[in-house]
């Protein structure tokens, strides 16, 4: 029987941690993620798990000391954000390339340049390719519960591959919600216990992990965890399901709101989507078929499943809260734009980059997206492809 809290995003992620008990957490602090660490701290001296709680000097060792007990077979965390998942850059690859399925917790935050410590998606992004599955949420419910579905994903044996589980910096992490909590035993149960199959500490089998990857191998070890990455779309949907069947919240790749037979729509993450649907609710009520299509995962990317939600829509916004710096458009945009190129009708599509260094993204700011929309997809002509909102002008 679920229970009902009031926690913020932070918390939601530390609970569930709790009730997973892994086997180690390394950690280092940095905002907004230092309260998960924080909390479980705390779990650790009233004797609530059983962790081995490692203080490291730096994020850069954080995600080395996971990756070593990964590789001695146990499961290991971590938490971070922004600077912090930067200096893990170079681990991060390691990672998913020796296939080790840690699970990492990021308050998403802006990237320094300048200093900013508030939200946008430029930390994760940065890291979009690192070989990590992502999954985000819009509140802390979907922040907790993505969070017990994380290690079942990246430990599958046809994925075995990192994870992070993304909230957005201040938003979630630190807002306080109402939230469903669910049993601890039944926590358990269903996250399950780890046994990999192969680990350093099995003297049956020994084996080297992170080897030097020659010419006559690279290739192939590439390809092998570019598969694994396809394979997870199926084992997020399996694992979503058994989920639904378990504790009765349902999810998928991505939330279609009111999708059905919209004809102007906009592509958005993270929190910003509930402001967003309430842009829709009021367009609704006018007349106007407008929807929001929410990204839950983002690697691997569903491209298949959003182009046939997408077809038959005639004006699509992407909304992108990262700067990719290519002149032509946000990751979001690219992703969207690449999943829909094959289309036979594929719709007119704009990016727009907003809420950057935690900008304000309001019904209104909302509201003025679909009014650009509604008239591309009465006049048939685009005009800027890729733009921002929410900036002062000179």
């Amino acid at each position: 029987m679920s229970i009902r809290e009031r926690l913020s995003g932070n918390e939601a992620i530390a609970t569930a941690m709790r009730q997973i008990n892994p086997d180690v957490f390394a950690m280092f602090p940095i905002t907004p993620s230092t309260e998960i660490p924080q909390y479980y701290a705390q779990y650790v001296a009233d004797g609530k798990v059983d962790t081995e709680f490692i203080t490291v000097e730096s994020e850069h060792s954080s995600l080395s000391a996971c990756m070593g007990a990964e590789a001695a077979g146990v499961r290991a965390v971590t938490a971070t954000s922004s600077a912090g998942l930067s200096f893990m850059n170079e681990v991060l690859y390691v990672a998913a390339s020796s296939r080790l399925p840690i699970v990492l917790a990021v308050a998403c935050r802006a990237l320094t340049g300048p200093i900013n410590i508030n939200h946008d998606y430029s930390d994760s992004m940065a890291e979009r390719d690192s070989g990590f599955i992502q999954i985000y949420a819009e509140n802390n419910q979907e922040v907790y519960d993505n969070y017990l579905q994380a290690h079942r994903i990246a430990e599958h044996p046809d994925v075995r591959l990192p994870l992070m589980v993304c909230e957005d910096g201040f938003i979630t992490s630190h807002a306080i919600e109402n939230i469903e909590l669910e049993e601890d035993e039944a926590v358990k149960k269903f996250v399950g216990e780890y046994h990999p199959e192969n680990y350093l500490l099995k003297k049956e089998n020994p084996l080297a992990v992170g080897p030097y990857g020659v010419s006559n191998y690279y290739m192939e070890a590439r390809v092998a965890q570019a598969q694994a990455m396809k394979n997870a779309k199926k084992v997020i949907l399996d694992v979503a399901a058994d989920f639904e069947k378990t504790f009765g919240r349902s999810y998928s790749f991505f939330e279609a709101y009111k999708m059905d037979d919209a004809e102007v729509a906009m592509v958005i993450m993270g929190s910003s989507a509930g402001t967003a649907k309430a842009a829709v609710d009021k367009l609704r009520a006018e007349g106007v078929k407008a929807g929001v299509i929410k990204i839950r995962v983002f690697r691997p990317f569903p491209g298949e499943e959003l182009a046939a939600v997408l077809k038959g829509v005639k004006a699509v916004a992407v909304m992108d809260k990262s700067e990719g710096f290519s002149a032509c458009g946000g990751p979001l945009f690219a992703e969207t734009a690449g999943a829909c190129i094959n289309m036979p009708d594929r719709p007119l599509m704009v990016d727009i980059v907003f809420g950057l260094g935690g900008r304000d993204f309001t019904v209104e700011a909302a509201l003025s997206v679909f009014d650009r929309l509604k008239n591309i997809a009465a006049t048939g002509e685009v005009g800027e492809l890729y733009t921002h909102m929410g900036q002062r002008e000179r």
